[in-house]
């Protein structure tokens, strides 16, 4: 972790990880995110949230998994501010891992 984002506040390092994981996303779900994100959705971002992370407690189960946990709390951690910088590191970490895991799978196809 850069001494950069341990320096960033609590909306700042999320505010990083969306705008990281909508630059990841297809063009269709970068917008359904941004929508989310907007306060008129707060009304589904947070049972949305709830759901998701209700949804991971299920990871064994066919379709749902744990990745439904992260879903979950990022959208939580939009309206908890306390969730707000663990959220953002977690979703950067993750990020930084997908990076990694695509320059490994296509070094290894060549």
């Amino acid at each position: 972790m850069s001494t950069q984002t341990q320096r960033m506040t609590g909306r700042e390092t999320l505010d990083l990880a969306f705008a990281q994981l909508t630059d990841v996303l297809p063009g269709r779900a970068a917008r359904w995110l941004a929508w989310l994100r907007s306060p008129k959705a707060i009304w589904l971002r947070i049972p949305a949230g709830l759901l998701c992370i209700a949804a991971a407690a299920f990871w064994f189960m066919p379709i749902i998994g744990i990745e439904w946990l992260p879903v979950g709390l990022l959208l939580l951690a939009e309206d908890v501010p306390f969730l707000r910088k663990p959220v953002g590191k977690l979703i950067l970490f993750l990020l930084a891992r997908w990076r990694r895991l695509q320059l490994w799978w296509r070094a290894r196809r060549r």
